[in-house]
């Protein structure tokens, strides 16, 4: 039974196996490599996945979610139709369909799978996509990240046995920066930054700003039919300027046409304090590694935004080199991660290859700090494991009462970098009982283990009884237990998902749909003409008429499709 490889992606998701000795990306039911990460519900109340529910977007925007990744371990829900979702739920039907496709495809069940996570993910949200396999029936025994699952399908095809490498991973919802080296089997990764606020929706941001501000708009009283409709303009602007030196933007609004045309040179300047964010992860990777730029033998791009050519000189000028694009940078984390898979699995047709982690931040514990006689003052942090040490690791810290008769040490768990605690990332909230004594003379040996899964365990001794409690972290935000785990899995089991061999013909009338609000006048008419004849042959369920049909109407709304 395989184990396959998912890479759960901000705006696209793509699943892939090892088979025949190489990896494979596994098609959807459209025969195509990237499934939208976006999901819908229908007026049948019935969730649309993928390319069926990012047509509704323009269509049906208050029934439609996408970018929920950014979200994942936050205490949010998401409000579509009668239902409400949390990010990881959300997830988890796309990991679902996912699934569905990779047993279409290998023609038996799938229960395991490697997902990836961007390298910059902190804990609760591994947690949380973790949790999302779950949902969606997957045993996640590894979560991998982003640019380490780029950099084995680098690795796979190296023939050098030593050479030191940075991925570059710039998606739709965070951008990573891994630098690792290659030395005779073993890949073990360097140092990890990131920014996980920095993505090419920001790109998209900088666009409709513009547009905005050239037109003389208010977002704010725009409905959110128009907005959607703005943002894909925006993303059609970007993906023409990184083919054209030209493009433009288009947006009709009270039946008035508002329009902007921009090139390459005028993109670069709107973008520029997102070009100089860039560089700063950079920067600290390199430092954090004791690394110059000019001992980086290859620079491998990840993510779609990288496309851009605006972000691909300003790798080439950092590094004095044109950055490695021999493997799709759409596909190569979902081809990573079945590789390691394939290895977990110890396939025979694959050489060894041993992969060493970091953990992307330090984690530690909110401590008192003296300041003065018997002054205390909390909110100090203590680093526990500091950032980039090699995983899986575990390290211990004591801390002790600082009153007399104290029968309690709170201890809470955080993620970052800064003195203060204030500044980090809140993970978690532990209590530990200890017997009454005088200041100081009660203890805890407190230990944190990070896994190669980028996950923590917290675990506290009492030092005057010797006794051991291994505690779970009571408050980490949208935390759900194995019970309640069980419950939503039970709960989502009654929500009808659409019949994935519908989806074509569902695609094309949520496409029509989307092309008619685009549309005015005879063009208007026309594609409602081309509806009604589709539903008309659809009522005949006749499959040989309906097959005949989809590819006759798919056809002509690919000539119909222009910017609007």
């Amino acid at each position: 039974m395989s184990i396959i490889g998912i890479d759960l992606g901000t705006t696209n998701s793509l699943v892939a196996v090892w088979e025949e000795g190489q990896a494979k990306i596994i098609p959807n039911i459209l025969n195509k490599n990237l499934t939208p990460s976006v999901i819908s519900v229908d007026e049948n109340n019935e969730i649309l996945v993928g390319d069926v529910a990012k047509e509704r977007q323009i269509t049906h925007p208050e029934y439609t979610i996408a970018n929920f990744k950014r979200f994942m371990g936050a205490d949010r829900k998401f409000k579509l139709g009668t239902y409400t979702f949390t990010p990881e739920e959300l997830s988890s039907f796309i990991l679902k369909r996912l699934k569905e496709d990779a047993e279409s495809y290998l023609g038996e069940e799938v229960i395991e799978a490697v997902i990836s996570v961007p390298a910059y993910f902190n804990d609760a949200q591994r947690k949380a996509t973790k949790r999302a396999g779950e949902l969606a029936g997957l045993k996640v025994e590894r979560l991998i990240s982003e640019p380490t699952a780029a950099a084995i399908a680098y690795g796979l095809h190296q023939e050098d046995d030593e050479t030191q490498f940075l991925v570059f991973d710039l998606g739709g919802g965070t951008f990573d920066i891994s630098i690792l080296e290659l030395f005779e089997g073993v890949m073990e990764v360097k140092s990890i930054a990131g920014d996980n606020f920095l993505c090419g929706e920001d790109f998209n941001k900088v666009l409709v700003e513009y547009f905005i501000e050239t037109n003389k708009l208010n977002l704010k009283e725009l409905d959110n039919k128009e907005v959607s409709a703005l943002y894909k303009q925006a993303e059609l602007c970007k993906r023409e300027l990184s083919v054209k030196d030209n493009a433009a933007m288009i947006l009709r609004v009270d039946e008035k046409t508002f329009e902007i045309a921009l090139d390459r040179i005028k993109f670069e300047k709107l973008a520029a304090d997102l070009i100089m964010r860039l560089r700063h992860p950079v920067e600290r990777a390199l430092r954090d590694a004791d690394i110059h730029a000019s001992e980086i033998e290859a620079v491998i791009l990840i993510g779609g935004s990288t496309r851009m050519p605006l972000v691909r000189n300003v790798v080439s000028k950092m590094f004095n080199k044109l950055p490695y694009s021999n493997i799709n940078p759409d596909e190569s984390v979902a081809l990573g991660a079945c590789i390691q898979g394939a290895l977990k699995e110890r396939s025979s047709d694959l050489k060894e290859l041993i992969l060493t982690d970091v953990s992307p931040y330090t984690l530690g514990v909110e401590v008192a700090n003296r300041i003065e006689g018997q002054k205390y003052e909390a909110g100090y942090f203590l680093p526990i494991i500091e950032r980039n040490s090699p995983v899986p690791i575990s390290k211990v810290e004591q801390l002790s009462t600082i009153s007399d008769n104290q029968t309690k040490i709170a201890i809470k768990v955080y993620q970052g970098e800064s003195r203060r605690v204030e500044n980090n990332i809140f993970l978690g909230e532990l209590g530990i009982v200890v017997p009454k004594d005088k200041a100081g003379m009660q203890g805890v040996a407190l230990r944190y283990t990070y896994d190669i899964n980028g996950l923590l365990e917290v675990e506290a001794t009492i030092l005057s009884t010797e006794r051991k409690e291994t505690l779970i972290i009571e408050k980490s935000p949208g935390a759900m237990t194995n019970e309640e785990i069980k419950e939503r899995m039970l709960a989502l089991k009654d929500i009808k998902i659409h019949p994935r061999d519908k989806t074509e013909n569902t695609l094309i009338l949520a496409r029509g749909e989307r092309l008619y609000e685009e549309a005015l006048g005879e063009k208007r008419e026309y594609i409602a003409g081309l509806l009604s004849e589709f539903e008309r042959i659809l009522s005949t369920q006749d499959l040989r008429l309906i097959e005949k049909k989809a590819k006759l109407i798919s056809k002509k709304f690919d000539e119909l499709e222009t910017y609007y």
